[in-house]
């Protein structure tokens, strides 16, 4: 890599680094820290849901799909389309128009008002571990590409230098910072994958005749995939949109139901054709250029996550390689400082919340800054021991979901209130995924841990209550 990018790429960091020395300077207090002052509009709200679901992660995990499936792994994000328009009808109006949660920052709040303390706790911890998992999935995404794309720089570096970069102006700006950044990131993407990196890679493996001779048809076809595919991505994707920390983050952070609902309609067309094909072709044009041979110093089995950032280094020239790699870097940076931001919301208001009882407005800016530093010295380690991008973000979500589903959605849509039944499931639910995960168990008919986490979640719910149910009963007609 030339000197002209190296230097286009250090002058990108340096700005997002500005960015949250600014919104530093005009954060009074937790409002403006972790939910914007409450005033954000639809667009930036929108763009940043669509920049933090996709993020690095996604953009490197779709580009993983693309090389080993074709244009079909663009249903992933399909499911995302459709959990943001579900929320957008049924989640947000019941959220935000509810004022009983209109000072609420966090999603566990919403379980504190809806059952107790202790099932509040219960849901920060599954948040709190989930999100870092996240944002070790998105530093790994960004480590990836920079090694992938400057030959000096190994795993361990690379992971360093962006894992610097999102903590800092994560810490520094809070969500204000975040948001604004986003949408700056996503913008820059965006463009970059239109305007640059799909025509070049097409160019350079010889159009459409050098891509339809070198792959079999099943990589143009939208049915290369199998419906435990679709269904394992649906049942792990969709429900994030119920319990996704930085979701309630931002719709806390909008100015209304009208706007709320709005960006989550944005986000959903972003997200799917928008990102989701852009993302898969960049991934199946690498396909080509390995088939090719084109790629030049690679021999051996290619790691498909590594396709996209090996192509896009070796085919853009001086200055353009600088451009694209930060909107690629974007991507990363723009999903791992919302998880940076759900996992500190989670630590310093749910778990830590009686600490800070008490204390200067000005200290407990000062603390929450601090403890979202160790979160993301924390995710950094993570990812040091990581290797997929992919499956340590679905294994992330489906621990979240199995946990946290049932519950809330109990609990907001059918008047539920028994705590015990709540906390039970969320424990049952939540460790039945991440045993399954961890044991590494063949599941019946190829389907993911998740589901069985989530059914196990639902049956302790409902037998709790039914036998609860049940006793007092029988004490009334005693």
């Amino acid at each position: 890599m030339s000197w002209i990018d190296i230097c286009i790429f250090v002058v990108y960091m340096l700005t997002m680094l500005g960015v949250g020395f600014y919104f530093m300077k005009r954060n009074a207090n937790h409002e403006d820290y972790y939910v914007g002052g409450r005033s954000i509009g639809p667009w930036y709200i929108g763009l940043s849901v669509v920049a933090t679901d996709v993020g690095g992660g996604f953009s490197i995990g779709l580009g993983g799909l693309g090389f080993v499936m074709g244009l079909s792994g663009s249903w992933m994000l399909f499911t995302g389309l459709l959990g943001a328009w579900l929320a957008a009808v049924v989640l947000i109006p019941r959220v935000k128009g509810d004022s009983a949660f209109a000072k609420f920052f966090t999603f566990p709040q919403i379980i504190n008002h809806l059952y107790n303390s202790s099932t509040a706790k219960v849901a920060a911890i599954i948040c709190f571990i989930g999100y870092l998992g996240f944002a070790s999935s998105q530093l790994l995404a960004g480590a990836k590409l920079a090694s992938g794309t400057f030959p000096s720089l190994n795993l361990s570096y690379a992971l360093l230098v962006m894992g610097a970069v999102a903590v800092i102006y994560t810490v520094m700006g809070g969500l204000k910072a975040v948001i604004y950044t986003d949408t700056i990131q996503w913008i820059i993407l965006l463009a970059g994958l239109i305007f640059i990196g799909i025509p070049m890679s097409y160019n350079y493996v010889g159009g459409w005749e050098g891509i339809h001779t070198t792959l079999p048809p099943e990589f143009f076809s939208f049915t290369n995939l199998s419906w435990q595919d679709f269904v394992n991505w649906a049942i792990t994707i969709i429900p994030i949109w119920f319990v996704g920390m930085t979701l309630y983050q931002r719709i806390f952070a909008a100015r209304d139901v009208k706007s709320a609902k709005k960006a989550w309609f944005i986000a959903g067309i972003f997200e799917w054709p928008i990102m989701a094909i852009l993302g898969v072709s960049l991934g199946l044009l690498s396909r080509v250029a390995v088939e090719q041979g084109a790629l030049s110093g690679f021999t051996g089995e290619m790691d498909p996550e590594m396709g996209l950032p090996v192509l896009l280094s070796q085919i853009l020239p001086v200055g353009i390689l600088g451009l694209m790699m930060s909107a690629y870097f974007s991507a990363v940076l723009s999903t791992a400082d919302s998880c940076l931001m759900a996992a500190s919301g989670n630590l310093t208001t749910d778990l830590l919340g009686n600490f800070f009882k008490g204390k200067s407005l000005k200290l407990e800016m000062r603390i929450s800054q601090l403890l979202t530093l160790g979160i993301g010295i924390i995710a950094i380690i993570i990812a040091w021991q990581m290797t997929e991008v992919l499956s340590l973000m679905l294994y992330s979500y489906a621990f979240m979901v199995s946990g946290l589903l049932v519950p809330v959605v109990a609990g907001l849509f059918f008047g539920q209130t028994n705590a015990t039944a709540a906390t039970a499931s969320m424990v049952v639910g939540g460790s039945t995924t991440a045993g399954l995960i961890v044991s590494g168990i063949s599941l019946p008919l190829g389907l993911d841990a998740n589901l069985f986490g989530l059914t196990a979640s639902l049956i302790i719910f409902l037998s709790i209550i039914y036998f609860q149910n049940k006793d007092q009963k029988l004490s009334a007609d005693v």
